[in-house]
């Protein structure tokens, strides 16, 4: 059986922050999760987290991978976000591309991103913290994003050959971009750092649209995935109910 998140930004958006993860915890998933942390009092998230009974499973960890000449910069971003990870127990990092970039090809933002994160990636060991990178749609959600394929996202990961580094693979946004996501997700496990799960269309929870979710979860679990799969969804009506009806599938 899968290990449920829930992403408190998308599932619980019309809450108080901290009553959030309360109400995450009462729904009965294992780990909450949220975007930007710099923002947040992560006290009073640790402390609701500690209430409600659940782990804070990751967080976004901010910084543009893909511009070549702000590579120092994303890294001492990067840097500064697993040293908040590590002294808060969270022990995932999500990291987007960022932009593409305008006038800069193709292979220079790859390399680019694989440079980043190459140089973090030893802190990251260090401090025990997985660094997550997640590929996001062009055609509905993301048009002005750089990283969208879950090839590339995989190359990248093993250009970079840390234990530390690995992929987000986002079902939503792979069935927009791509398709064939069990057989992608499975036949690449052993590089999937973290799961995020809605469908399409919609970006609502599992279970509302095209994507057949109970072979989805049997097939991570049949494969050995043992992170957590995150319900980033925007609920069709009552939250608690989206994520109740989500542990049924689960």
């Amino acid at each position: 059986m899968v290990r449920l998140s829930v992403c408190v930004e998308m599932v619980y958006d019309d809450d108080p922050f901290e009553a959030r993860v309360r109400r995450a915890g009462e729904a009965g998933v294992d780990a909450v999760e949220f975007w930007g942390w710099r923002e947040k009092d992560l006290d009073a998230v640790a402390a609701a987290a500690d209430e409600a009974g659940v782990d804070v499973a990751g967080c976004v960890a901010g910084g543009t991978l893909t511009d070549p000449d702000g590579t120092d910069e994303a890294v001492e971003t990067v840097r500064e976000s697993i040293r908040t990870a590590a002294d808060r127990g969270i022990p995932t990092l999500i990291a987007t591309s960022g932009p593409d970039q305008a006038g800069v090809d193709d292979d220079a933002q790859h390399d680019a991103i694989v440079d980043a994160l190459s140089r973090v990636a030893p802190d990251a060991e260090e401090a025990g913290v997985t660094i997550a990178l997640e590929p996001l749609n062009r055609a509905v959600d993301h048009p002005d994003n750089y990283l969208e394929t879950s090839d590339e996202g995989f190359a990248i990961v093993d250009e970079v050959d840390s234990p530390s580094v690995g992929l987000l693979y986002d079902v939503y946004h792979q069935q927009v971009t791509e398709g064939n996501v069990i057989q992608t997700v499975t036949g690449n496990v052993d590089d999937v750092a973290h799961v995020h799960v809605a469908d399409v269309p919609g970006r609502h929870e599992p279970g509302t649209g095209e994507l057949n979710y109970a072979n989805v979860f049997e097939a991570l679990d049949d494969a050995g995935y043992d992170g957590y799969v995150g319900c980033e969804f925007s609920p069709t009506g009552d939250p608690d109910a989206a994520v109740a009806s989500v542990l049924d599938l689960a």
